[in-house]
């Protein structure tokens, strides 16, 4: 590298001195930046992703971009341009079987589940082989607990909250395979974007895709004698969908995603049952392992109920497709249920135990000998009387109030003096004086 300048002269200066240093040792190894790792004395699959930002390199498109957004909205200059997040879309990989796993290639390009079906999956984490993975399994950055100290439920909770007050919908993509003969590797996950930027908001609507036959709903049916709960999968695009609006990319998008992309069932039946009950399988498996360790307790009545199922197909009778059970996960819900109420007093108690340690901070400051002329430079006094007016503020009923629609805070660390289901007629019925233990702050 150091010797072919073309390549070594490419390089930022950092790289560049680093290349150099390193080429005239005679021994050991080096990294660089523009070559895959070795494993097992091999180069890597994967050297992860060195895409050059496009927003850095091509600063014209950037700026044509937010020009036209400005002009659209007719946005004065002077005024922040923003950009929502419309849609948030899961990736999944896929693979067929072979070298000893089962089939994970059931899913079409784009599938849409509610949010048991969902959240079945997120619970799971369930992936396929991957260049980046040490092999299939429940394997999420979720379930990695190098990547997460806390247990997953917090994770799950706040998920679920977040979606159910945000009204996006569970749309995912497929990687790796569709179907075991269709290997597509990332290209319709990066296709996504493409697709979902020239959507307007009404089509990307499940309600409106569903009632046009943009989508279709996968139903359980009997194969070799067997179940297959191909429910788990929920709808998934149709035809009529590819024709609407993947021709504001393609020219002959029929062509591209054939009946048998759409319908991973027609390659394989037999693959495409085992890959559904490989899925079946693994939410079982998953979900049993929070009874065994105590964490299903943590968890919110929803996801509780939903684990139930998962595990051991039913909860208090009635399975995922009853409609007590599809009430739970509502906005509505949600909004009503002693559970949010409490996630809602637990984040005012917490916020209280963050300022009042403001005050005490503030407090034991002034209170310092030789303190003074720096507290007067620092305007420590100023800044007391505001902790000390936001701590008010804080603590009434109007701030609790405010937090309806927010995210809360996770019941698992409930500060002391806080108990569960706290609340009566919209205002706790018990208030933290003082504070034990860590004190933090939750984010809305």
């Amino acid at each position: 590298i150091f010797e072919d300048v073309a390549v070594h002269d490419a390089f930022t200066p950092p790289m560049r001195e680093h290349v150099a240093r390193n080429a005239a040792r005679t021994e050991g190894f080096s990294i660089c930046s523009a070559e895959p790792r070795i494993i097992g004395g091999n180069r890597s699959k994967n050297p992860r992703y060195l895409q050059v930002r496009p927003d850095v390199a091509h600063p014209l498109d950037r700026y044509v971009a937010e020009m036209g957004a400005r002009l659209n909205r007719r946005l004065p200059f002077h005024k922040p341009l923003v950009f929502p997040v419309i849609s948030v879309l899961s990736g999944r990989r896929n693979h067929p079987p072979g070298d000893g796993t089962r089939p994970l290639c059931v899913y079409g390009p784009i599938h849409y589940q509610e949010l048991p079906e969902l959240f079945m999956d997120y619970v799971c984490s369930l992936t396929g082989t991957s260049p980046s993975t040490t092999g299939a399994g429940s394997e999420g950055a979720l379930t990695k607990g190098p990547f997460n100290a806390l247990a997953a439920t917090a994770d799950l909770n706040n998920a679920l909250v977040s979606m159910l007050l945000t009204g996006y919908a569970g749309f995912s993509s497929a990687a790796g395979f569709i179907g075991p003969r269709y290997r597509v590797d990332h290209d319709v996950s990066l296709l996504i974007p493409e697709i979902w930027c020239r959507l307007f908001p009404h089509e990307r609507d499940p309600k409106r895709l569903i009632e046009a036959g943009h989508l279709e709903r996968l139903e359980d049916y009997e194969y070799a004698g067997k179940t297959v709960l191909a429910s788990r999968l929920g709808w998934r695009i149709t035809a009529k969908f590819v024709h609407t609006f993947f021709g504001r990319v393609f020219d002959n998008p029929t062509a591209v995603f054939a009946e048998e992309i759409l319908k991973p069932e027609i390659q394989d039946p037999a693959v495409f049952a085992d890959g559904v009950s490989n899925i079946v399988e693994a939410h079982e498996r998953v979900a049993r392992a929070y009874f065994d360790d105590g964490t299903i307790d943590d968890l919110c009545p929803p996801l509780k109920a939903l684990l139930h199922i998962m595990a051991h197909g039913n909860y208090e009778g009635k399975d995922a497709h009853h409609p007590d059970i599809r009430a739970l996960f509502t906005r509505e819900s949600l909004l009503a249920s002693e559970w949010y109420r409490e996630r809602l007093a637990i984040k005012q108690a917490r916020d209280v135990a963050l300022w009042q340690r403001h005050v005490r901070s503030l407090t034991d400051f002034l209170s310092r000998p030789g303190h003074r002329e720096e507290a007067e430079r620092l305007g420590i006094a100023e800044r007391l009387r505001h902790a000390r007016s936001e701590l008010e503020r804080i603590r009434g009923t109007e701030y609790l109030n405010s937090l309806v629609g927010t995210i809360g805070a996770d019941p698992i660390h409930r500060p002391a003096g806080v108990a569960a289901g706290a609340w009566a007629a919209g205002v706790p019925t018990r208030r933290i004086a003082r504070s034990e233990g860590p004190l933090e702050t939750s984010t809305t």
